[in-house]
């Protein structure tokens, strides 16, 4: 009894960390729980990008993964940060903006082509150009043959970032062939390496020959995204950008240097805009549903297992905000089909329950005591349990490399809320139930001798 009462401890304990990450939007430093809802819920954009290529050219599963991850990236500057982009097919990717309020600037920043620039600012100070926003020649004056020549005089824009001045691009992200992060030895920073074209190469030994302690900075889209000296010449095509980089920082560097350019060209086939206002009515009629369910369940578990039933119904409930509080801390992007899991998840937690149940009142029956019922109980109901939640658990694998394979963001939200609904339903079954039956029944004075207050 001293052990379920520890448990007991560490279960409430547990829900009320739980009841704070569902109910709450308060966070502690970077953990920030929120609900976050799906495009069909919330409204939003559906677009759909095609690659760009000739008939007959194929297109690598690579290439594809690696333009969705830049695609969100510049998605997520653009403030979306619940956007999804999912590779379908051989050369599709779906881009879905729940709660998109400009779908046009949406379209436009993530079709066109990023440039990433190698620019000469000279004797610029670095700190004054992180972050700023740059007019240049965008590499016209690059040679494949001979010395870097001064860009052409290229009137400014509107946003004509530090001065009205045009620098010079010496070499653009095309040169780059490989692009990594290093530790530093005996230094908790990292550095950033690099191997350059032929072409590349070239053009970089004889910059930086001639302009070492100058200012060689990387730009992406025009805005200044490092700005490192050159302490030395750069002459065999390898590198390394220096400074006070955390790991993180270093691989999003590497990440934007590495694919700053799309791989493939893609081509814009269809969007759809999705009102709220469908979303909200579908949201209203499905909370609707499941709390006429779920009071339904409630009520029958305790009118035909008693305390048990009882019990188990705190152990719903207790599955439930569990859940929830990890859709929220994740989070997960809910949906329809997503809600739609949850839901059956439910079924999981009542059937091990009901289960359970069974096997005790088989064993009261048999004349075991209540300590003993519950033991063997859950004993042998265990099999039926695992198998059934496994089956359960490889469905939803399946389900859900359907969906991240096909682009089928339906069946991928339901397989995920389903997994997860599943094991944390085992988890409330077999010890959220367990614990408070055997907490709950130690008060009871002669149970045995109560058949009643089982079902029986």
């Amino acid at each position: 009894m001293s052990r379920r009462y520890i448990n007991l401890i560490l279960i409430l304990v547990l829900l009320a960390v739980s009841a704070w990450a569902s109910f709450t939007n308060s966070g502690l430093g970077s953990f920030q729980p929120k609900t976050v809802l799906g495009l069909d819920l919330r409204g939003g954009l559906q677009v759909i990008l095609e690659a760009d290529v000739a008939d007959g050219i194929a297109v690598s599963r690579q290439d594809l993964e690696d333009a969705k991850q830049i695609l969100e990236n510049r998605a997520n500057a653009l403030g979306v940060s619940e956007v999804t982009f999912q590779v379908a097919g051989d050369k599709s990717i779906v881009g879905e903006f729940p709660g998109v309020s400009d779908p046009q600037e949406v379209i436009s920043t993530i079709s066109k082509v990023a440039l990433l620039e190698f620019v000469d600012f000279g004797d610029e100070d670095p700190y004054a150009l992180m972050g700023k926003t740059v007019i240049t020649d965008e590499g016209r004056a690059v040679e494949v043959e001979g010395t870097p020549t001064p860009g052409p005089e290229v009137t400014p824009t509107a946003e004509p970032g530090i001065t009205e001045k045009t620098w010079h691009t010496i070499m653009i992200g095309s040169d780059l062939k490989e692009v990594g992060v290093i530790p530093v030895q005996g230094s908790p920073y990292y550095e950033i390496s690099f191997v350059l074209s032929e072409n590349g190469a070239k053009v970089f030994r004889e910059f930086t020959s001639a302009n070492q302690g100058k200012i060689l900075g990387i730009v992406l889209d025009k805005v200044v995204i490092s700005a490192p000296s050159i302490n030395e010449p750069i002459t065999d095509g390898q590198g390394v950008i220096t400074g006070k980089f955390t790991r993180d920082e270093a691989n999003n560097l590497a990440v934007q240097m590495r694919y700053g350019s799309l791989p493939i060209p893609l081509k814009l086939v269809q969007t759809r805009l999705i009102g709220p206002t469908l979303g909200a009515d579908s949201l209203n009629k499905s909370l609707i549903a499941f709390a006429i369910g779920f009071a339904i369940v409630l009520l029958f578990m305790a009118i035909y297992y008693r305390i048990p039933g009882l019990v188990a119904d705190l152990a719903i409930i207790s599955y439930a905000v569990i859940a929830f509080a990890i859709f929220r801390s994740i989070p997960i992007t809910l949906t329809l089909s997503g809600i739609a899991g949850f839901i059956l998840s439910t079924g999981s937690a009542l059937d091990a329950n009901i289960l359970s149940f069974e096997r005790m009142k088989e064993e009261l029956r048999a004349g075991r005591t209540v300590t003993q019922a519950i033991e063997l109980g859950w004993k042998r109901a265990w099999p039926s349990i695992r198998d059934s939640n496994i089956a359960a658990l490889i469905t939803s694998a399946i389900l859900f490399w359907f969906g991240s394979t096909f682009g089928a963001s339906v069946v991928k939200g339901f397989a995920l809320t389903l997994a997860l609904g599943v094991v944390v339903s085992v988890f409330t079954a077999l010890f959220v139930t367990r614990n408070f039956l055997g907490v709950i029944l130690s008060w009871v004075k002669d149970p045995e001798k109560r058949p009643g207050l089982f079902g029986l």
